[in-house]
C-alpha cells in the first residue's frame, strides 16, 4: 500500500439551501482526511450524518462549497470526464436494468467505455464466474435472489477495472448471512485486485469486518473517531475495545451538533 494519498479531502465544506429558502444548512463541516492507495476505509455514522454527501463529493456528483476534494490528484466534480472507468460504484440497491440479463448488465459499463464486443464479453463472463454466478449469465434480475442481484452489481463495478470502488451501504437490504458472505467476498476481491475502496455503512460490525480503517462521522459530516483495523483489532479484546469507543462516540452525538468532537486514532 502506497503512502502517497490517493484520495484527499482538504477542509471541505458542503452547504445546501434550506427547503424553506431561509439560508443554508451545512452537511459537511471542514472535513479533512487522506486515503492511501490499496486501502479500504469504512465510513460509519448515524443516518443523516453526511456520509452520503461525502460519497457524492467523492464521486464528483456535487461540488464542495469550499475546500478541495482530490482523487489521484484530480478534482472529481471539475474533471468529471477524467474519471470515466476509473471509479466503480456499488449502491444500496443493485440498480440492475430489468430488461437486461445478468451478463448484459455487467456488459453495460464496458460498452459505455467502447470496449470491443469479444473482449467485453470475456471480461463480463469472467467477473460473473468470480462472483459465483456461472450458469446465471442469461437470467434476468427478476429470476435472481437479492444476494445474486447484488453480486451482479459488484461484478459490473469490478468489470471496468476501476482504480477506486465506492460503496454506499451495498449490503443493507440483504439478510445477515448473505451480507456476511458478500462482505468477505468483497474484501477478498478488492485486495486481490489491488483496488482502493470507500465503504459507507451505519452498521458497526460491518465497518469493522470490511475496513482497514474506520472513520466515524458526526453531523454535519466530520470525523469524530478513527481506528485502524489490524489483525489484532478484528477479534477478541482489541475488537471489543474499539466497539466500546465507537459506541461512546456515537452516543455523544445526540444534541451536540454544534461543536466537533476531537478525533482519536487507534
Amino acid at each position: 500500500m502506497s503512502e502517497t494519498p490517493f484520495i484527499r479531502f482538504d477542509d471541505v465544506v458542503k452547504e445546501f439551501p434550506r427547503p424553506d429558502g431561509r439560508g443554508t444548512f451545512r452537511a459537511v463541516d471542514r472535513l479533512s482526511f487522506q486515503i492511501a492507495e490499496g486501502e479500504i476505509v469504512a465510513v460509519l455514522g448515524k443516518t443523516g450524518c453526511g456520509k452520503s454527501t461525502m460519497f457524492n463529493l467523492l464521486a464528483g456528483l456535487i461540488e464542495p462549497t469550499s475546500g478541495k476534494v482530490e482523487v489521484t490528484g484530480h478534482q472529481p466534480f471539475v474533471e468529471f470526464n477524467f474519471f470515466r472507468g476509473r471509479i466503480g460504484i456499488v449502491f444500496q440497491n443493485d440498480r440492475l436494468m430489468p430488461w437486461r440479463t445478468a451478463l448484459q448488465n455487467v456488459l453495460l459499463g464496458l460498452q459505455i467505455l467502447n470496449i470491443g464486443a469479444k473482449e467485453a464479453d470475456a471480461v463480463a463472463r469472467r467477473w460473473l464466474a468470480r462472483l459465483g454466478l456461472t450458469g446465471h449469465e442469461n437470467d434476468y434480475p427478476h429470476a435472481l435472489s437479492g444476494g445474486m442481484r447484488q453480486r451482479v452489481s459488484i461484478a459490473r463495478a469490478f468489470a471496468v477495472e476501476p482504480a477506486i470502488l465506492l460503496c454506499d451501504e451495498p449490503f443493507s437490504s440483504l439478510d445477515e448471512m448473505t451480507a456476511r458472505d458478500l462482505r468477505a467476498e468483497f474484501v477478498r476481491l478488492v485486495k486481490q485486485a489491488g483496488k482502493t475502496a470507500v465503504f459507507i455503512t451505519h452498521h458497526m460490525n460491518e465497518a469493522m469486518d470490511v475496513g482497514d480503517r474506520i472513520m466515524v462521522f458526526h453531523r454535519p459530516a466530520r470525523i469524530a473517531y478513527e481506528a485502524r483495523m489490524d489483525a489484532a483489532s478484528k477479534e477478541g479484546a482489541g475488537r471489543q475495545s474499539i466497539q466500546n469507543e465507537i459506541l461512546k462516540v456515537l452516543s455523544l452525538e445526540a444534541g451536540d451538533e454544534g461543536s466537533p468532537t476531537p478525533a482519536a486514532v487507534v
